[in-house]
């Protein structure tokens, strides 16, 4: 027969409410109970029914985790990062897909919003105004956007994306293409004002193509249109578009670098396996996933006892914190000098 929370209260010689508060408050409870009520526990194999201390607390210990795309390289890291900060924190992660669709987005915030102590929305495809209405229904951290009122942990985009630029300009490129991400995505939007702006104060042409789906298939469908545009070199919105763009370049005899630079984003585990291995901004996605998980459960900690994000409690734990991670380029073998001009004055 499973051990009872009244077992364990026996076996440490302290009341019912304080075993209760050691899995529920742990902070309230004295350290050397605390220690002596766990180790019992342990000893008897007692398991905190989740569902009766949630009716105890307000608080059911889990967070859901709602990313654009799970079959996306860029989102696994992060996702287990967050999982794993959970779960150190004695909570659960349910992770949902919305498949880049802004309205399966919102649809999944109101499943989860009964079920969960809070949403982590990541690399969002719903407007800013829609993000702040539901984070009225449930306590919202947002991830890869920056929503004003809401608590944020970005990765700086656009401090990649002129590191990118300058990098190829510092190769001899002046004509350089932008692949963007899709519509809505404030990933696209950050890195087309900094490509921009690091492009004119070099005196290159930035041609921007796009929006485009952020994928290895969206990249390759781009391979004819960036050869007949005469650029030089390529920054795309992400890592499965650069991929996908040396993969269509070399099916129409194009070649990376010697013809075309071509530099992504993320830094996927496959941009070191590709050839050639692919130049990329690294976004630090799990150093997010652990952020964003942190910032939730304080979010969370400061609420009311009971309250569940409605009303005038939701207006009590809106916070503007923000936090934003640094990227890195690192430089690998799909960038290279720009191309010699042939004898009639064209790029080779």
């Amino acid at each position: 027969m499973p051990a009872t929370i009244r077992d364990v209260a026996r076996a440490s010689g302290v009341h019912i409410s304080t075993v209760s508060r050691t899995f529920s408050a742990p902070h309230l409870v004295n350290p050397e109970t605390r220690v002596r009520v766990l180790a019992c526990a342990e000893d008897l194999g007692y398991r905190p029914n989740r569902a009766a201390r949630a009716l105890i607390t307000g608080r059911t210990h889990n967070i859901g985790l709602i990313v654009a795309d799970i079959a996306n390289p860029f989102f696994p890291p992060l996702i287990k990062a967050a999982e794993g900060q959970a779960r150190h924190r004695d909570y659960h992660v349910f992770v949902a897909d919305t498949n880049e669709d802004p309205v399966a987005e919102e649809d999944l915030v109101h499943a989860l919003a009964k079920q969960v102590d809070g949403v982590l929305l990541c690399s969002p495809r719903m407007s800013n105004s829609l993000i702040e209405q539901v984070s009225r229904e449930v306590p919202v951290v947002v991830i890869n956007r920056q929503v004003a009122g809401l608590p944020c942990v970005m990765m700086d985009v656009g401090q990649g994306a002129r590191a990118a630029i300058e990098h190829l300009l510092g190769l001899g490129h002046r004509r350089i293409a932008l692949l963007g991400g899709p519509r809505g995505s404030w990933t696209a939007r950050e890195m087309r004002r900094a490509a921009t702006a690091a492009a004119r104060g070099g005196g290159a042409e930035l041609t921007v193509l796009g929006p485009n789906q952020p994928t290895e298939t969206g990249g390759g469908a781009l391979a004819e249109q960036v050869r007949r545009s005469g650029v030089t070199a390529v920054l795309a919105y992400n890592d499965l578009m650069a991929i996908g763009l040396i993969e269509g370049l070399d099916a129409i005899g194009a070649r990376v670098p010697h013809d075309v630079s071509v530099v992504g984003v993320d830094d996927i585990a496959l941009s070191r396996l590709t050839r050639p291995k692919l130049t990329t901004v690294a976004t630090p996605t799990a150093a997010a996933g652990r952020t964003a998980v942190d910032m939730l459960l304080q979010l969370d900690s400061d609420a009311p006892r009971g309250a569940r994000g409605r009303g005038a409690a939701a207006g009590d734990r809106r916070t503007t914190a923000q936090v934003m991670l640094q990227t890195e380029l690192v430089v690998r073998d799909s960038t290279g000098p720009v191309p010699a001009p042939g004898r009639d004055g064209t790029v080779a």
